[in-house]
């Protein structure tokens, strides 16, 4: 008996010690893959002390064949390349052998859903409702705090600090996003956050395959997304390639040190981005605008590292075939290496043909912003293959356009006919992102005060979902929430009222929101009901004559069917005549889609201060 024991617990001993020197893998990107994708190759990062002194790599599949075994400066890493070209779905084995020592990691090729490729992208269809997940409610108090994570406190009166807004928030008021009228929800950056602090907005990622606990998790989302498509929205992923959080293990444990510019090594991005485009730029500027680092917590990627780029394209394409999702934002796109991200956005359409990605491209003119927008004539002969560009310079014109007199010759609306003028610097005027305010800009309206101008919304909310392009939709603004950049960005992210338990106000009811704020959110419900249905608007050309006597006046036509609007860019009462737009007039008399009145079109149409008229055809 005794002989039997010693035995036994030397036996034992010799497994414990087997199983302790053989190598814990402790990440695994992408989590799993899938058989039948359009590009059969997949990266495989491993992670986990020293696995990179692993002296033979195997793989137990006979259908799937390893190309490529990359080792880094780090040990702790390890990077495969497999060809799926034959693989049908299936669990494999990566087997790792270092002498004696042997670690094995089963991977997963999973079966696609049916249909997957032909995931429905946004377009000019859409109009996109942008959503902070920690600002807009609070639908699970249970995860408001992960205790493990490195900011594990909810503070609502810290205008940066966590409030507790979650995907179950977003998904108990998708109804009221339905009643609205919106049809696409592009959410701010869902991954994890796990920074020690100002982790509520997103842009510090620290795993790119993770849903923040906070905010839900992986599943949370999946089923978000198909509670969305359900009731007829899209959904929107913001993503971040420029950057991480310094919490990332990819930063914290680097493979190596050209995983991030300047070597690591932070140097600050002097943020003037318009040097890539500039033909008089020094060498110096453009390295600086894109290789510097936004701040000392989000290192600065070096997308120019072939597994770097590979690593954030296949953590896209694994979230749209994962989630379901119908499009991303791209966020600070001309701040990351412009050859790999044209690579990314092709490597995406190629797998997804429909699928569209809008990038960020916040620069102060319409010639900047058109050089990153796909088949740009500027950018030849290189091409971003970016479908969709933010219409910043659009938006600074609308901040202005409707607090001022319109003349023949400037201000007001004809603001925005001057700028509409220039649209032959795009190559794609219908793909355009534009709206009036985002969580990085100052509100359409800086102070509550003002928000009783509705004149000044209702001509802006009109000319936002009867232009071209893509109209977008910050939180809040349906219901005239103000605020100013200079008193902090956290205020730009507020809440919204209703969306926690004991809230004084529930403005996802009509009971709680004053009669000012539910005419504006009447107004613009209006227009996006009718909006999805009105071709000429969400498909149509634009025409349009230069404001005569502060009457601005423009054409959305498609298939016979036309939109004409007429809007008063003035303070006073205006008569104007018809004859010069006829071309757009086509019957003496047109139905108001704001007020269903019947508006007689003879010679000469007298418009009231500052009123509008959207008449179809």
């Amino acid at each position: 008996m005794k002989r039997t024991f010693i035995l036994m617990t030397l036996l034992a001993l010799l497994g414990f010690h087997h199983a302790a020197s053989a190598a814990v893998v402790k990440k695994v990107a992408p989590t799993f893959w899938w058989a039948g994708m359009k590009n059969p190759e997949l990266q495989i990062l491993l992670y986990g002390d020293n696995i990179g002194a692993a002296t033979d790599v195997s793989i137990s599949s006979e259908d799937i064949l390893l190309k490529e075994v990359v080792k880094q400066e780090n040990p702790n890493y390890l990077i495969l390349y497999v060809d799926l070209s034959e693989a049908a779905p299936q669990t494999f084995n990566i087997t790792l052998k270092q002498g004696k020592k042997q670690t094995v990691v089963p991977y997963e090729i999973k079966q696609r859903r049916e249909g997957a490729s032909d995931v429905k992208g946004f377009d000019s269809a859409d109009v996109l409702y942008l959503i902070m997940p920690d600002r807009f409610a609070d639908g699970n108090p249970d995860t408001d705090v992960v205790p493990d994570m490195l900011e594990a406190k909810v503070d609502r009166n810290e205008q940066y600090g966590r409030h507790g807004g979650d995907l179950a928030g977003i998904a108990n008021h998708l109804d009221y996003l339905s009643e609205l009228g919106i049809t696409a929800i592009w959410l701010n950056p869902i991954q994890e956050n796990d920074m020690p602090e100002g982790s509520y907005h997103g842009y510090a990622i620290t795993d790119y395959y993770q849903v923040d606990r906070r905010l839900g998790g992986n599943e949370d989302f999946c089923r978000l997304v198909e509670q969305a498509h359900a009731k007829g929205m899209k959904v929107v992923m913001d993503m971040i390639f420029n950057h991480c959080g310094s919490e990332n293990y990819l930063f914290k444990d680097m493979p190596s040190k050209d995983w991030f510019n300047f070597r690591a090594n932070y140097v600050q991005t002097s943020y003037k981005t318009a040097s890539v485009q500039d033909i008089h730029a020094a060498d110096y500027e453009r390295r600086i605008a894109t290789d510097g680092w936004f701040t000392q917590s989000m290192p600065d990627l070096n997308q120019r590292n072939r597994l770097v780029a590979d690593y954030l394209i296949q953590s896209s394409i694994w979230w749209i075939e994962y989630a379901g999702i119908n499009g991303i934002r791209q966020d600070t796109h001309p701040y990351a290496d412009f050859d790999m991200m044209a690579r990314w956005c092709k490597a995406v359409t190629d797998e997804y043909p429909d699928f569209n990605i809008v990038g960020e491209t916040w620069l102060n003119s319409n010639v900047l912003v058109s050089f990153w927008q796909k088949d740009s004539k500027l950018a030849a002969p290189r091409n971003s293959q970016l479908r969709t560009v933010m219409d910043f310079p659009l938006m600074d014109q609308m901040t202005k356009a409707f607090d001022e007199e319109t003349t023949d010759w400037s201000g007001g609306l004809y603001r925005l006919y001057d700028y509409l003028t220039q649209d032959l610097v795009y190559a794609d005027p219908m793909n355009l992102l534009v709206f009036l305010d985002n969580h990085d800009t100052s509100r359409f309206y800086t102070k509550e005060e003002d928000t009783k101008n509705l004149n000044r919304y209702k001509q802006a909310v009109a000319f936002l979902l009867t232009t071209r392009g893509i109209p977008q939709v910050y939180y809040g603004t349906e219901i005239l929430m103000a605020a100013d950049k200079g008193e902090g960005d956290g205020y730009l992210r507020r809440d919204f009222p209703g969306g926690w338990k004991g809230d004084a106000r529930d403005c996802f009811r009509a009971e709680g929101r004053t009669a000012q704020e539910n005419e504006a959110f009447a107004y613009m419900q209006k227009l996006l009901q009718w909006r999805k249905g009105c071709a000429a608007v969400t498909k149509g050309t634009l025409k349009h004559f230069a404001p005569s006597q502060g009457i601005y006046v423009y054409e959305r036509k498609y298939q016979g069917k036309s939109v004409v609007v007429f809007m008063n860019g003035t303070d006073k009462e205006q008569t104007l005549g018809l004859t010069p737009y006829q071309e757009v007039l086509p019957a003496a008399s047109a139905t108001d889609v704001l007020t269903g009145r019947k508006v007689a079109l003879d010679k000469e149409l007298t418009m009231k201060e500052r009123e509008i008229l959207i008449l179809e055809f």
